[in-house]
């Protein structure tokens, strides 16, 4: 007679990233091999989600016959900065899902345009640690709106991920574990309480990072206590990122991971540069039992060996945030009852 085997629900949103993708690895690289396990993978396109399958079920291969249980993949098309393609991702969880046990918030939105290359010369001779750890000389746009008419970048690492966790939350009742992956740029700075949807701001993905703390600190202690979900904060360090690689040719590229090693071996704990380590917290989160009131770092020391670091954060502000997007959430609420009518009758 065989034992009942441990099965695992995950989402990774994001999940063609660079880190995306790493969060996959881990995730079956750590949990027991004899649990069943269904990675959910999220793109806006169908031949993203196709990739990041592939590369996930070759990973997954390569671990056999160690892996005994199951491994499972499925997708999701979903545009976080689109409210009716959130809700239609919803609808098709609860059709094919009882519970979800992860979900990794990997916000991958951002309005970068380029780099500012007399600027980042003068950084790199100047100051070459923080242009390797908090760069100043990349340019973003100012001013974008989604098609819903909110800030392009607030929706889609804020906003539209808070609506979704909203929608699902019966799915994740009762044990499920929702990782915020934030940022190291994400100070009290980066955002303004008269910009919520970070429109006018020059740092809008900053300021979105700074969002995502400030959300997670005001709401953790009431999924705990009302739901039963765990929700953690985290920080993946300072790693090669694909979103940004389109802006470098090889000359820069190499540079710049010539100056995150150089970064590394003069102290900093938070150039893990590789995306496997960059996941480390997040899935440490996942599946261990983790602080919730601090955020949760990857990190490594000079010789790459990985740490975790547990780092403070100013909350002040935190109602602010939450108040304005529950206010948000009951507006779509409303402004969604036809579509969920709509979809039901195509269902």
């Amino acid at each position: 007679m065989s034992l009942l085997k441990t099965s695992k629900v995950a989402i990774i949103t994001g999940a063609s990233s660079n880190l995306g993708l790493n969060l996959g690895y881990r995730l079956i690289d750590e949990l027991s091999p004899e649990t069943n396990l269904t990675i959910i993978v999220t793109s806006r396109t169908l031949p993203r989600v196709q990739e990041a399958i592939t590369n996930l079920k070759q990973y997954g291969q390569a671990k056999e016959p160690r892996r005994t249980g199951q491994l499972e993949f499925d997708y999701l098309l979903v545009d976080f900065t689109d409210m009716v393609s959130v809700l239609s991702a919803y609808y098709e969880l609860t059709k094919h899902y009882k519970h979800i046990d992860y979900v990794f918030f990997n916000a991958v939105q951002a309005a970068f345009s380029g780099i500012d290359w007399m600027g980042a010369l003068k950084e790199t001779l100047t100051n070459p640690m923080q242009s390797v750890s908090n760069p100043t000389y990349k340019i973003q746009r100012v001013g974008l709106k989604s098609q819903d008419g909110m800030g392009l970048v607030f929706q889609g690492n804020i906003f539209g991920p808070y609506y979704f966790i909203h929608k699902i939350k019966p799915l994740l009742k009762n044990g499920g574990r929702i990782i915020w992956i934030s940022s190291l740029m994400s100070g009290v700075d980066y955002l303004s309480f008269n910009d919520l949807q970070l429109i006018k701001s020059p740092l809008s993905y900053e300021g979105s990072k700074r969002m995502v703390d400030l959300m997670h600190f005001g709401t953790y202690k009431q999924l705990k206590s009302q739901d039963g979900i765990d929700q953690y904060l985290v920080q993946p360090g300072i790693f090669t990122s694909y979103s940004f690689m389109q802006y470098l040719n090889p000359f820069t590229y190499y540079g710049m991971l010539l100056l995150f090693y150089i970064a590394r071996w003069c102290g900093s704990p938070y150039h893990n540069i590789s995306g496997y380590k960059a996941a480390q917290a997040p899935i440490r989160c996942a599946i261990l039992e983790e602080v919730q009131d601090s955020k949760v770092g990857s990190g490594c020391d000079r010789f790459g060996k990985e740490i975790t670091r547990y780092d403070y954060v100013d909350d002040t502000g935190k109602e602010d945030v939450v108040k304005y997007l529950d206010i948000l959430v009951k507006e779509w609420d409303e402004k969604l009852k036809d579509q969920i009518l709509n979809s039901r009758q195509i269902i």
